[in-house]
């Protein structure tokens, strides 16, 4: 932040003549020392901790950056927001502070949480997980955190097979019964959302007694953590990150401090203490005087490590938003030059107002916030893959962007390594698929990733894996012995070349002769007294339908069709009715 602020007071293009000022406050991750805080920065007294030659001491607080923890934002948020002060969070992530009724006031430049609980369920979802494990901070990030996984979950048909919040602080009894609950689980996949100090103590107590492999699915809170990343039995462990940037001049601003300045402010004084392992302030202890002769290009730790910048660009860009909203509120361009007037009595609803419209672009990372003071939500796909020498790393895999259309915004570009350093993707399931030939029964009390596979009835079938529901086939189609398809009912029928079709065609044929020569013979004596005592006529219509009656059998020679089926029983019944 100090740096973001040198820089902008430095810049010709930023609030050109104007310097900016700032108050440090620590809230130690504390509601009340929060709130305390939140009351000071209303009534404009407080002593300044970080005096300079550009600060004012007017006392009058156009905004405020932070906190980093959910928690306390709700509280100071809550406070400053009655008097528009804005506020700008770079680590508070609970999808709560989206509710403009209760914050009207607050902006942050890390995500909510409802984007993150979507991408951990896509996440889920995307390697066939059904059946997980859950854990979580009793605290709003954790609370309101899984609430918002679990929507997702529900609506991706993910099933949970517990749900287990604590706190750092609760008994090491409470501790103990998560992790024993994870021991004794079915579910291989564990959905961490916690934040470090939680996930340090349950990871302490599952390292007394290590449990089956597990594979960890880990919020942007914890995942990056490099201290976390000594727990071996991590490995493997997937998460969403805050996008890794870069600020250029950061490590040279770092770089430049010397123990005559680390004096100056308690904050540094304890920093280098700690780094050098010297007192600059107290003669009597028992580490050394430093002697100045510390250097801190030779320093090794967290302070000088600017490669693997995260929420420290949330931070930059939280500053550098406040920056462009005072600049919107008391600078004007004319004739193409920008003029700034520093005398003009600027108020906090000045620049929440002029933050609502921020939208710029700085080291190639754009800020701008939506209705809710959310920005566009981006997340790194980190694992923690084991190199050649046995280390934990960080690596990037794929990434999610809520700014693409839908089913796209989730990617991987990247091979995982799984729980144990294996490279088969985990099974964790309540249930193993259902095969074709199978429907799915739910198991009677139990979520419905649980369930039972039943062979279909007799003369139906499922084609498909996990099929609700078995089908019978259609009219001319039989199942096969495996029930998991349809195939057509066999077609006898009488064909002109056996035995049976030719002895039926010389009876038919012959007896069709027989009717006609008898026909020929009562024609050539209709005359007679014997003929016409027969009723002639009469006896000419019933030889002519016997001799249809004949000739109807050979309709059932040969293979059958549409036409062929119609004409032989039609034509037999109305000839056999003739007869009659």
């Amino acid at each position: 932040m100090v740096f973001a602020i040198d820089e902008i007071n430095n810049s010709t293009e930023l609030l050109p003549g104007i310097k900016l000022g700032y108050r440090i406050y620590d809230s130690c991750v504390s509601v009340p020392v929060a709130v305390h805080i939140a009351f000071q920065l209303t009534n404009r007294q407080d002593a300044v901790f970080y005096k300079g030659e550009n600060c004012s001491q007017s006392g009058v607080v156009m905004a405020a950056v932070g906190d980093s923890a959910s928690t306390p934002s709700i509280s100071i948020s809550s406070i400053v927001g009655s008097f528009n002060i804005p506020l700008v969070s770079y680590f508070a992530t609970c999808a709560c502070l989206s509710d403009k009724q209760q914050f009207p006031t607050f902006f942050r430049t890390i995500p909510s949480d409802h984007y993150q609980a979507d991408a951990l369920a896509k996440l889920v979802k995307y390697f066939g997980w059904t059946w997980i494990g859950a854990v979580h901070s009793d605290s709003d990030y954790g609370n309101n955190g899984m609430a918002s996984f679990l929507g997702a979950a529900l609506r991706e048909g993910i099933c949970v097979e517990y749900i287990e919040s604590f706190f750092r602080t609760d008994p090491q009894s409470k501790i103990q019964r998560v992790a024993d609950v994870i021991r004794s689980s079915t579910a291989v996949v564990v959905v961490a959302f916690t934040a470090i100090g939680e996930m340090k103590v349950l990871l302490e107590e599952l390292a007394r007694d290590p449990p089956p492999p597990r594979q960890w699915i880990a919020s942007e809170a914890w995942i990056t953590d490099p201290n976390l990343m000594s727990f071996s039995f991590c490995a493997g462990a997937i998460g969403v990150a805050i996008q890794q940037s870069v600020i250029p001049g950061l490590r040279e601003f770092l770089l430049d401090l010397s123990a005559s300045e680390a004096a100056a402010s308690p904050l540094l004084t304890k920093f280098w203490e700690e780094a050098f392992n010297c007192s600059l302030t107290e003669t009597f202890s028992d580490k050394r005087v430093c002697d100045g002769t510390e250097d801190l290009n030779t320093l090794k730790s967290s302070y000088t490590e600017t490669s693997q910048l995260r929420i420290t660009n949330m931070v930059y860009k939280a500053v550098y938003a406040v920056a462009h909203a005072i600049q919107n509120a008391v600078c004007n361009k004319t004739n193409g030059i920008l003029q700034c007037d520093k005398h003009v009595r600027l108020e906090p609803k000045q620049v929440l107002k002029e933050l609502k419209e921020v939208n710029f672009s700085k080291n190639g990372y754009h800020v701008s916030f939506d209705a809710n003071g959310d920005p566009v939500a981006f997340y790194e796909l980190i694992n923690w893959q084991k190199s050649e020498s046995g280390v934990i790393e960080l690596v990037t895999v794929g990434y999610y962007d809520a700014s693409l259309p839908r089913g796209q915004e989730f990617r991987i570009n990247r091979n995982l390594t799984w729980l144990d350093g294996g490279t088969q993707v985990p099974v964790s399931v309540c249930s193993e698929s259902c095969p074709p030939g199978t429907r799915k029964v739910l198991q009677k009390g139990k979520p419905i990733c649980c369930y039972d596979c039943i062979p279909c009835p007799e003369g139906e079938i499922s084609n498909k894996t996990d099929s609700p529901d078995c089908f019978p086939c259609p009219r001319e189609f039989w199942p096969n012995a495996n029930r998991d398809a349809c195939f057509p009912k066999p077609v006898e029928f009488l064909s002109f070349d056996e035995v049976l079709s030719i002895i039926l065609a010389v009876f038919s044929v012959g007896g069709a002769f027989l009717a006609v020569i008898t026909a020929v013979i009562f024609f050539h004596h209709r005359t007679t007294p014997i003929v016409r005592a027969n009723n002639s006529e009469l006896s000419f219509l019933l030889l002519f339908s016997l001799i249809l009656c004949f000739l109807c059998s050979l309709t059932f020679i040969g293979a059958p069709s549409e036409w062929s089926c119609m004409l032989r029983h039609t034509a037999f019944g109305i000839t056999f009715k003739y007869n009659q």
